[in-house]
């Protein structure tokens, strides 16, 4: 009789055992299937190149905290190319003032006003300011001026200003 209970005790154990099978099968299956194409690639190693010394000579190098141009006076690049300096050119444009318009021969005359009071007759082509500003045009109303300026790289460069006339104040 225990040889029953022990045949009948074995039984749920062994119809247990024989339904699990292999965990995952179909998955597993799955997975080598997908995987039967695919390879890595791995890239070769670059090659190495070869160290090349480097003397560094600071004596050699320009100071990056020194200006590459010293000299900031005009004089082999003088942009009023010997021209005679004129009597407004030893004014700032802020001190000059435009007064008023003339006009003969078809010729447009401008009257600027100097600092000390004086009025001098321009025309296009006079120079007037102390950035060598050479008059362009002169209207009823402005004077336009092209100046020439100095960078801070010691370079020419051109500038356009305007003198406006002034309007006469009403006492």
């Amino acid at each position: 009789m225990k040889k029953w209970y022990f045949i009948l005790g074995c039984l749920p154990l062994s119809l247990l055992l024989a339904g699990c099978g292999e965990p995952n099968s179909d998955l597993r299956t799955w997975m080598n299937e997908q995987g039967k194409g695919m390879r890595g690639k791995i890239e070769p190693i670059p090659e190495v190149q070869e160290y090349e010394p480097f003397t560094y000579d600071a004596g050699k190098l320009q100071d990056p905290f020194f200006p590459r141009k010293i000299d900031t006076q005009p004089e082999k690049g003088d942009p009023r190319n010997g021209h005679k300096p004129e009597p407004l050119e030893a004014y700032s444009l802020d001190g000059l003032k435009m007064v008023g318009t003339l006009s003969r021969d078809k010729v447009m005359y401008a009257l600027i006003q100097a600092p000390g009071k004086d009025v001098y007759q321009v025309s296009v082509g006079n120079y007037m300011g102390q950035d060598y500003g050479k008059i362009i045009s002169i209207t009823e109303t402005e004077i336009q001026l092209r100046e020439l300026v100095q960078d801070g790289t010691g370079d020419w460069t051109d500038r356009s200003n305007t003198v406006h006339l002034v309007e006469s104040e009403k006492k």
